[in-house]
């Protein structure tokens, strides 16, 4: 099973889990959240990053998802292990993570696209105009 890493701003990871564990009534497995707060060293936000991914890939390797491409939690990021087995995601949204628990015992790629395809799709805009009833 494709392990998750939520790498995001403070405290967005945890927030994501929490409703990840409302909608499917329990937190799933292989799933963390790394929430990097201000001005916190950079060194020890990678190693928390490289420590996880080991305790997530049970062989079929570890999707992160950070919030902000080009943040900080996104850059440290970068240098997690192969792109084999590590495989990253900007811009995390609750469809997108919805997607890739639902997918993750699929391969890490079909895993990936999916998400892509959640974090594409959920984004919508409502119609929110209020119709009159002609009598």
């Amino acid at each position: 099973m494709v392990g998750i890493l939520l790498m995001t701003h403070a405290p967005l990871g945890t927030a994501f889990m929490q409703a990840a564990a409302h909608v499917f009534r329990g937190m799933p497995e292989r799933f963390e959240a790394i929430d990097v707060i201000a001005d916190q060293n950079i060194d020890e936000v990678n190693r928390l990053a490289r420590e996880a991914v080991q305790r997530l890939d049970d062989g079929s390797g570890v999707l992160v998802i950070t919030d902000v491409m080009g943040g900080t939690p996104s850059n440290c990021c970068r240098q997690l292990g192969d792109p084999d087995r590590v495989a990253i995601i900007a811009g995390i949204s609750l469809p997108m993570l919805l997607r890739a628990i639902t997918y993750r015992s699929d391969a890490l790629d079909v895993v990936v696209e999916m998400a892509l395809a959640g974090g594409q799709n959920g984004a919508i805009r409502l119609d929110n105009r209020v119709r009159l009833s002609q009598n």
